[in-house]
C-alpha cells in the first residue's frame, strides 16, 4: 500500500509535466505532423523535384526538336525514314536486325 501512495503522491505532483511529455510523444510519434510523417514527406519531395527536372530537360529537348522540324523539312523527311520506314518512289529499303545477325551466327556456329 505505502508504494501505491508514493506512486500516486509523484503522479499528483508531476501531473503536468507527465501530462506534456505524454503530449509531445505523441505529437511527434502520431498524427499527420509526426517525424516520420514529415520524413515521408520529405522523401516524397525529393523525388517530384527530380521528375520535375526530368521533365524539364525532356521538354527543352522536345522544344529544339520541334523547332527543328518547324524549320527544316529535311527533318521531317529523315524522321519518316528513320522511325516509319517511309521511302521515296525510287527507294529499297533494308531493315537489319541484330536478332536475325544473331540467329544466323549461332545457327553457323552449330553447323561447325
Amino acid at each position: 500500500m505505502r508504494i501505491g501512495k508514493k506512486f500516486l503522491r509523484l503522479l499528483n505532483r508531476f501531473r503536468y509535466l507527465i501530462v506534456f511529455i505524454i503530449g509531445v510523444a505523441l505529437i511527434t510519434v502520431l498524427g499527420e505532423n509526426s517525424l516520420l510523417q514529415r520524413y515521408r514527406y520529405k522523401q516524397q519531395i525529393v523525388a517530384l523535384e527530380d521528375e520535375i527536372e526530368r521533365q524539364d530537360a525532356r521538354y527543352q529537348k522536345d522544344s529544339i526538336r520541334l523547332s527543328e522540324l518547324e524549320r527544316s523539312p529535311e527533318a521531317i523527311i529523315k524522321i519518316a525514314r528513320e522511325r516509319y520506314f517511309m521511302k521515296a518512289s525510287d527507294e529499297d529499303i533494308f531493315v537489319f536486325s541484330d536478332e536475325i545477325a544473331q540467329q544466323q551466327e549461332e545457327a553457323h556456329a552449330a553447323t561447325k
